[in-house]
Order: structure tokens, then C-alpha cells, then sequence
């Protein structure tokens, strides 16, 4: 058998039953993504004979003696296919792990299929984008703009990982290969709730490669809480890396380590599990009910959970004012219930990761997640292991949106790792995904809103009931955030809140973008229109009248507010303004029959960008020696943005371009800290790190600059890739090779000898090009005076009396006439001798 793959002759034969997307991929195609192995999103899409399929339904076999496009052969030679280069253009991409199908598809659009781009992208799935900048690719719309030096900030950059996004080139957890890999598959419950008797294992033990069967016999019997916050506080510790008690179908039993995906499925298939069925509650209103099923009963306020007796998590319960007065004397009231069902995040990518051991003893621990810094503690705690002998890093991740707040996948490569001393990995499927990590929280939400006859609000009153599902993470948060920010956007002088987080058997709930607040949200802003409609006031009128403006406290019930909360900037007014503007602009759409209702709304929202009292941030940046910047921070990218960001910052501070600021992020290995990407924290603290970190450099370079050529720092600047000094411009380039010189300088002052440093400017203009530029001839010297010679060191060692030896001599411009012979250091010595051996060199 033989296939041609982006015009190449391949003569492996797929396995029987595989399909085209993992024997691509094992060709080493890894712009082949997996997002379903279903049929339903796409990310696998490819090209056969010039047709797009999807690889992960598509028998390998049947591509034999067809001609496979995968998006690393759209283009020949490494160059730019024009729907490449359309989607560079519109950056029409955000976590990119849809855009080699995307690309792939489009690229095979006819004019007509393109005038209808719902029906022919619905094979396609992007999470992130919202498909406008899809199309404007599509319309070839240009989305960016250029930025000349120490001007990124505020403008449309695209995206660094750009390019290698659109050729397939851009790495995510999965795209590389590991020798010696094992592969995990796990045993999952069929119960809401039971106890676990007993797990026999000889069954899955003896199926051919298979390794090792872990359980909770053989995990660490340490609590812990799976979300991931800086504060240790916000969530319970209710969480084992594997329990003797289910607590919700699909919770995870038992971990089968073997040679192949299949060996290790087979043996979670052979797994014996008895189980003592326990009672379950699955409506979180009987869950706190007198005499529920109880999930966890031995747990206590030590456990960060406020009744466990009564299945309650976290409550909030405050009232300012006297709202059951304002609700009786209102001119307009409104009072209604609720319900919110459970949303899954559908990141394209799933959770999964890779983890191995390497030779220094250091577990590494390569995961599709928001927080690598956060997983590393708990991983260090979890296995009792020093903080430095463990490491947790992450390529680009294929979407996040809070999901990966989360370390759902991490501690059972951990376990598995160290109990096997093998690579291991796991990648949850699609289904796995949504049956066992976690979803959006439900919420019942009963509100009461009243206003005066001038539309001002009087009363605002909110009773939330919230299922966190079996466990609490991420439950109090979330629902302290919902009842906070939905009723602290409105100026009001009575509120109300009673909430309640509740367990339940069901599949856990966690973080998701808007954290709690697009629930109570559609509760809050409908009885807020519902008010307007009463007294006749526009809905947008009725918001300006009630919002908070500077200088107002955000308020919501119990307390008084989080002392760190502050203004940043204040747009809410414009907003609205422009919202309204917006709406009326778009006229009725006369293309629809008289079937179609047309409605129009708006909601408004507010919310705190960071967790209170708890973000944190190190950044690091340094010059490199072509005169460029490398900047470390600890903050993940996964379509929010976060790599263009920082560039962007970084190199307005220092007055440079973006492509001349190097980024490394989201490993441990790095050093420092990041409490990790969300809530905006990636920009709002992580970018705040990384302007810290420029501003100090870029203040350091001017204080270097002006030290050499004998100025006052205060004097200096930066301008388009230079220090400029009294007039006298340094370009970064040269500071960084002056360094060696200025440390070289140090450690002979540090040996006793008199030191003196010089940057040397000399003005000098070709002859036959007066308005030339002045050249620059740069060079230190360093003035060695009672040198004591080692008769035993060799040849031209100083020995008394002194001698200039220029460390560097830098001719910056070509053509240029340095003139005088300067002294070159050969080698220093100084722990065997106190002495240079020097020689001289011409210019």
C-alpha cells in the first residue's frame, strides 16, 4: 500500500480499523487535530483529491491511491497559500486549534458555496472567534496594522504565533513525539454514589501491555481541591486523586497504564469493581433538605465547607437597607424565578497531558492548562516532592475559557509516572470531557427589583440557589461573584442576597467565562427591563440612571466590598451610548417572512478582574546581544491574547518593535511565579508584571548609557532601538555587547586593580559624503596597575607597572576607520594568578 501525502510517497500501512487522522499524525502531521473523533468539529479536516473530509471518520485504507492535503502541504515549499496569508491578514484565528481545518476548508470554497458560508462551515468549529473574522478573512478584510518603534501599545498587532498557526505548525500538548510512551485510560463509575469494596485487578493485569492498574490503594490519601485558585481558602479540600467513594456516574475508579490506547481500554473492561450502592440526591433543593443523602459528612469548616450536614458548600446571606419597606412603597416592582442549566466549555482541545521522569529525578508534566504554576503546587504537595523536583509546562493550549483553571488530569499522570518510571499520557475523548471534568454552574435565581416613578431603583433583592454538582470547586467564588457584581454595577440603597452552593451527585461544576455572573446576570438585568417597561423608560435610560459612576462604592450584600476592588478606568456611560447608537443603526431585516418576530434587548454587565487578594505575577526581561529582548512570564496563552500582549508592552516601554522581544512563558522551569491565565489576569496583573519589569530596564539601560559617556541618567532616553544621551545615540545592540566589558571592569576592581570605563564616540564623516552620520567607535579600557606576575603562567603576563587593554572594540558602521591600535584581552585568570595576559591586536 501506498499513500501520497502532500505529494509525497508513503508506504506505512495503517493499522487495521485506524483512521486517516491518527496515521497522519503518526506520519508526524500534527496540523491534524483531534477535537471529537466523531465527525462533529472539524479540527481534523484534510483535503482528498482536493475535497475536504473529516480525517477522524475517514478509514486510513481509503485513502490509498488518493492525493491527502494536509494543511503542512497546502502551500509548496514552506511558502504562503493565499487563504493563509487571508487569515494572517484578519487574524482569523484566537486559540488556532480549529484554523488548519478551517484553512483547509475554506481553501476549497467555490464563489457560490461562499455566499452561504452558515451551510458550508457548519463541518467546521471554531470556539473562540465567533466566525466574523472568519469571514473577513473569507472577504479578505485586513485586520492589523503596523507599529513603528515604541508604538505597539493600543494598536491591532497580529498575533506572534501567526505563521506557524496557519501552516499547522504551532505545537499544542500532543503535537510531539515521546519514545517509550504508555497510555492511560480510565475505569469510571456507573454509579452517582457507592463505595468501593473492592477492585480486582488480575483480569486487566494479565492483558497483553498492560503495566500497571492504579486505584485508591495505590494514590495518596490527600485531600485537595481540583480548582485552582492562589488562596487555598476559596475552595474545599473534598478531593482524592482516586476515592474509595464515587459520588457521580463517570467519576473516575481506576487508571489502566499499557503499551497502547486499546491494551489499556481492554484492561478497564477486565476491571472486577464491587460496590456498595449508596443513596444520591441529584436536585441541589433537596440536597439541603432535612434528611438528604449527605456526599461528604465527615468533612467540616477545616475543609473549607460550611454544612457539610446539609450539603452546603459556601452560603452568603446580607441585606443593606430595609428592602422588604422599598419593595412595599415602590411606584413599580418586579419579582420573577430563574433557571440556568449546565453548559459545557467545549475547548477544542480536550484535557489531557503528557509526564515522565526525566534523568535529573524531575517530574515534568506537559498539560493542556491555564495554570501550570498553581498545578505544580498541588502536584509537590500531593506526592510529597520538593517544589523544584517537579515541573508543569504548557504549549499552546487549544482553549480554555476557566475549564482549565482546573487540574482534573495532571495527578494521574503524576501517580502514573512515578509509579511506572515511563512516559505516560492521557487524553481525554470528547465524551470523557463532557461526562467528567466540569461544567458551567446551574443556578435557580429568584429576584426582586423596584424602582421610584423616576426610574431610580429602590430594591434589590436576590435569592440564588447554585449546584456545584459532587464537588466544591471553584463553588464559593462563583457564587460570591454572581450575587457581587450583578447588584454592585447599580446604585441602590436597599439589597439583599441569600445564596446558597450546594452538592449533588451530579458531574462537578467549575469556573467558566463570566464566573457565575451570566447567571444571576439574566435574572438581575430582565427584572431591570421589566421595571423600564413599567414606567415607559427606555431600557438604557433606566441604566444610566442607576449605574455607578467614580467615586461610587461598589456595594453588594453581606459587606461592604473587597478593599482591593477599584476603578482601573471608567467607559460605562460610553458604552451604553454606543450600544444604543448600534442598535438603532440596524434597521429591520426585510428579507425575513411575516413567520419571524423580531425582538431586541440589552443586558449590561460588570465584572472583577481578578480574584481578591489573590493574583500574582513575576515577569523577567533582559537585552540580549544582537540587541533584541527576552522576556519570561508565567502566563499561558490560549487564544486570549496574552503573547501579544506582553510583546506589546514590553516593547513600548523600551521604545523597540515586537519582533524584537522574545518571549518564553507558561513553564515552571522558568522560574518565578503566575497565579495564571484568567479572569483577565494575563493582561490586567501579568501585563502590569511585565510593564514593571520593561520600565526597570529600560530605566537600568539609560542609567548604563549615561555612565559611559559621563552623563546624568535623567538626561537619557530611548528611541527607536537606541539609548540617546546628551544627543548621542547607543543602539541597544552595542550595549549589549559593552557588557562583557563592564563585567570584565568589575572583577578586576574586584582584584584590586584601578579600573576606568569609556564609551569613545569619534566624529568622523567621509570625505566624499559630508551629510554622512557621525560613525561610532565604542570600546572600554581598563587600567591594570600592580599586577603580580605567576612566573609559572606563561608568556605576557602583566608584571608591575600598568598597561591599557581594551576589552572590545565595536566598528558599528561599515566602512568605518577605528584608526588606533587598541589591546585585546586574550585571557584572564584570576583564581590561578593576579594578572592578564594580554596582546596587542590591530583595529
Amino acid at each position: 500500500m501506498t499513500y501520497q501525502i502532500n505529494g509525497k510517497e508513503f508506504s506505512e500501512r495503517p493499522q487495521a480499523g485506524q483512521c486517516l487522522r491518527t496515521f497522519l499524525r503518526e506520519l508526524g502531521h500534527f496540523g491534524v487535530k483531534k477535537g471529537c473523533d466523531a465527525g462533529d468539529c472539524g479540527a481534523c479536516t484534510v483535503l482528498i483529491d482536493g475535497e475536504p473530509v473529516h480525517s477522524c471518520i475517514v478509514p486510513a485504507f481509503r485513502a490509498e491511491g488518493h492525493a491527502v492535503t494536509t494543511i503542512e502541504g497546502l502551500a509548496p515549499d514552506s511558502s504562503t497559500h493565499p487563504m493563509q496569508q487571508a487569515f494572517l491578514d484578519a487574524q482569523a484565528f484566537q486559540c488556532g486549534f480549529c484554523t488548519s481545518g478551517m484553512i483547509l476548508t475554506c481553501a476549497s470554497l467555490n464563489q457560490a458555496q461562499r455566499q452561504d458560508l452558515g451551510a458550508s462551515l457548519k463541518g467546521n468549529l471554531c470556539r473562540c472567534t465567533g466566525y466574523r473574522a472568519i469571514e473577513d478573512a473569507l472577504n479578505g478584510k485586513t485586520n492589523i496594522e503596523g507599529a513603528a518603534a515604541g508604538t505597539a501599545f493600543g494598536r491591532s498587532l497580529p498575533a506572534p504565533a501567526g505563521p506557524q498557526l496557519v501552516r499547522g505548525a504551532a505545537r499544542y500538548t500532543f503535537d510531539t513525539v515521546i519514545e517509550g510512551l504508555l497510555h492511560i485510560k480510565m475505569l469510571r463509575s456507573p454509579h452517582p454514589h457507592a463505595r468501593i469494596i473492592s477492585i480486582d485487578k488480575t483480569a486487566a493485569l494479565a492483558v497483553a501491555g498492560v503495566h500497571a492498574v492504579l486505584t485508591f490503594e495505590d494514590a495518596p490519601d490527600r485531600l485537595f481541591s481540583t480548582a485552582r485558585h492562589e488562596k487555598a481558602w476559596m475552595d474545599p479540600d473534598d478531593t482524592r486523586v482516586l476515592d474509595n467513594i464515587v459520588r457521580f456516574v463517570c467519576q473516575k475508579v481506576a487508571a489502566v497504564v499499557a503499551e497502547t490506547e486499546a491494551a489499556a481500554e481492554e484492561g478497564c473492561r477486565r476491571l472486577k469493581v464491587d460496590y456498595d450502592v449508596l443513596p444520591d440526591v441529584i436536585d441541589p433543593a433537596q440536597a439541603i433538605a432535612a434528611g438528604a443523602p449527605r456526599l461528604h459528612p465527615d468533612k467540616t469548616r477545616e475543609h473549607r465547607v460550611a454544612n457539610a450536614q446539609r450539603n452546603i458548600v459556601a452560603e452568603t446571606h446580607g441585606e443593606f437597607g430595609d428592602v422588604a419597606t422599598a419593595l412595599a412603597e415602590a411606584a413599580v416592582t418586579y419579582e420573577g424565578t430563574f433557571t440556568t442549566q449546565r453548559v459545557q466549555h467545549a475547548a477544542l482541545e480536550t484535557h489531557g497531558g503528557l509526564a515522565w521522569i526525566d534523568p535529573t529525578g524531575i517530574l515534568n508534566v506537559r498539560s493542556s492548562t491555564q495554570v501550570p504554576f498553581l498545578t505544580r503546587r498541588a502536584l509537590a504537595e500531593i506526592f510529597d516532592l520538593p517544589p523544584d523536583k517537579v515541573r508543569v509546562f504548557c504549549e499552546r493550549v487549544g482553549g480554555g475559557f476557566g475549564g482549565k483553571q482546573e487540574m482534573f488530569v495532571e495527578d494521574i499522570l503524576a501517580l502514573a509516572a512515578i509509579k511506572t518510571g515511563r512516559p505516560v499520557k492521557l487524553e481525554l475523548t470528547r465524551e470523557e470531557q463532557f461526562i467528567s471534568t466540569s461544567t458551567r454552574h446551574p443556578m435557580r435565581i429568584a429576584v426582586k427589583a423596584a424602582a421610584d416613578s423616576h426610574g431610580k431603583l429602590t430594591a434589590l433583592q436576590l435569592d440564588v440557589l447554585s449546584n456545584t454538582g459532587a464537588y466544591g470547586n471553584h463553588a464559593g467564588p462563583v457564587l460570591f461573584h454572581s450575587c457581587g457584581e450583578s447588584l454592585g454595577v447599580y446604585n441602590c440603597a436597599n439589597k439583599k442576597v441569600d445564596a446558597v452552593v450546594a452538592y449533588t451527585n451530579t458531574v462537578p461544576s467549575g469556573a467558566f467565562r463570566g464566573y457565575g455572573l451570566p447567571q444571576t446576570l439574566f435574572a438581575v438585568e430582565a427584572a431591570i427591563d421589566e421595571l423600564a417597561k413599567g414606567l415607559g423608560i427606555n431600557p438604557y435610560e433606566i441604566r444610566r440612571r442607576n449605574i455607578v459612576k467614580p467615586g461610587d462604592p461598589m456595594l453588594s450584600p453581606p459587606g461592604p466590598g473587597h478593599t482591593d476592588v477599584f476603578y482601573g478606568s471608567y467607559g460605562l456611560d460610553q458604552c451604553l451610548d454606543l450600544v444604543e447608537r448600534a442598535m438603532q443603526a440596524d434597521g429591520p431585516n426585510t428579507e425575513l417572512s411575516a413567520d419571524w418576530l423580531t425582538g431586541d434587548g440589552i443586558a449590561l454587565t460588570m465584572i472583577d478582574t481578578v480574584p481578591p487578594g489573590g493574583h500574582l505575577a513575576d515577569a523577567r526581561i533582559s537585552l540580549q546581544d544582537d540587541g533584541g529582548f527576552e522576556l519570561t512570564v508565567g502566563t499561558a496563552e490560549f487564544g486570549n491574547g496574552t503573547s501579544t500582549v506582553h510583546r506589546q508592552i514590553a516593547a513600548t516601554a523600551l521604545a523597540t518593535t515586537v519582533d524584537q522581544i522574545r518571549l518564553l512563558q507558561s513553564d515552571t522551569a522558568h522560574g518565578g511565579h503566575d497565579t495564571g491565565a484568567y479572569g483577565s489576569a494575563g493582561t490586567f496583573v501579568a501585563g502590569r508584571a511585565t510593564q514593571a519589569a520593561a520600565e526597570a530596564l529600560a530605566d537600568q539601560l539609560k542609567a548604563f548609557a549615561a555612565s559611559l559617556l559621563g552623563e546624568k541618567a535623567d538626561a537619557c532616553s530611548l528611541d527607536n532601538h537606541a539609548t540617546v544621551c546628551a544627543g548621542r545615540r547607543t543602539p541597544f545592540a552595542l550595549l549589549a555587547a559593552s557588557r562583557f566589558s563592564a563585567l570584565l571592569a568589575m572583577l578586576c576592581a574586584a582584584r584590586g586593580f584601578a579600573v576606568s570605563l569609556f564609551l569613545w564616540f569619534r566624529p568622523e564623516r567621509r570625505a566624499d559624503r559630508l551629510d554622512d552620520p557621525v560613525h561610532v567607535v565604542a570600546g572600554f579600557g581598563v587600567f591594570a596597575g600592580h599586577a603580580v606576575y605567576d612566573e609559572g603562567e606563561g608568556d605576557g603576563a602583566l608584571a608591575g607597572g600598568s598597561e591599557d587593554v581594551a576589552a572590545e572594540s565595536h566598528d558599528l558602521v561599515e566602512g568605518a576607520n577605528v584608526g588606533d591600535r587598541l589591546v585585546g584581552i586574550e585571557r584572564v585568570n584570576f583564581p590561578r594568578h593576579r594578572g592578564a595576559q594580554c596582546r596587542r591586536v590591530d583595529d
